[in-house]
């Protein structure tokens, strides 16, 4: 949590969010209304969000990460598009892209890209197009969304998928739990991420490039200022 997403929460009124996110940030709420919904009730927080606000409330609406990086952050705005006058302001938060490649190492220290593999909202056709054409072009991919109870196969199809472009052995690396109690990183290659059961929802999966290294148990993605 950045100092700024923390003034935000106290100095608001309200705190909303996802169940699980607010209870992370419980210690913060003392003296506030408190509102939370389950998975799959976005649009209804949004809702709840922006009625406090138009009742003259400062309302903290709580992500995890970052509200714009598969945040809250557009839909928040579209729900409150009719209401020019209710002012919002994205918070900067830090996405687990970042937070985990600290983790593991240096990772992403050259061109990445960022891919959840969640077809809730976005088809699988795009996703498999998305990872195919990363792969090929020799960007280190950071995965979210890898598996859950219904989609036990698809980080594997993934691997699948990068396996086209690069080897087998590539450098690899997970991260659990990011930021929470629990966390933990593993450095793999890629196909170790394939039938892997440790892998779940609250992981963030880093494949490396055709250049990336394991330097003393470190991730390490070189982006070339040796050969300067």
């Amino acid at each position: 949590m950045t100092p700024a997403a923390r003034e935000a929460i106290e100095k608001s009124d309200v705190v909303v969010g996802y169940t699980v996110y607010v209870d992370l940030v419980r210690d913060l709420c003392g003296g506030k209304k408190v509102e939370s919904t389950g998975m799959k009730k976005e649009v209804d927080r949004c809702r709840l969000a922006l009625d406090h606000a138009l009742a003259g409330e400062t309302v903290a609406f709580v992500c995890s990460g970052d509200a714009g990086v598969y945040g809250m952050a557009g839909i928040m705005s579209e729900v409150a598009e009719e209401h020019p006058e209710v002012e919002i302001e994205t918070v900067a938060g830090i996405t687990a892209a970042c937070s985990g490649a600290a983790v593991l190492g240096a990772p992403l220290i050259h061109d990445f890209a960022v891919i959840s593999l969640s077809d809730l909202l976005t088809p699988w056709e795009t996703i498999e197009k998305r990872v195919r054409m990363a792969a090929e072009a020799d960007f280190v991919l950071v995965i979210y969304n890898p598996k859950s109870k219904k989609r036990r196969d698809y980080i594997d199809k993934a691997a699948a998928y990068v396996s086209e472009a690069r080897p087998w052995d590539t450098p690899c690396g997970y991260v659990k739990n990011i930021g929470r109690e629990g966390e933990r990183a593993v450095v793999c290659t890629l196909k170790d991420l394939v039938n892997n059961d440790d892998i779940d929802m609250f992981t963030t999966i880093f494949i490396g490039n055709r250049q990336t290294r394991v330097i003393n148990g470190r991730l390490v993605t070189p982006r070339g200022y040796r050969g300067i």
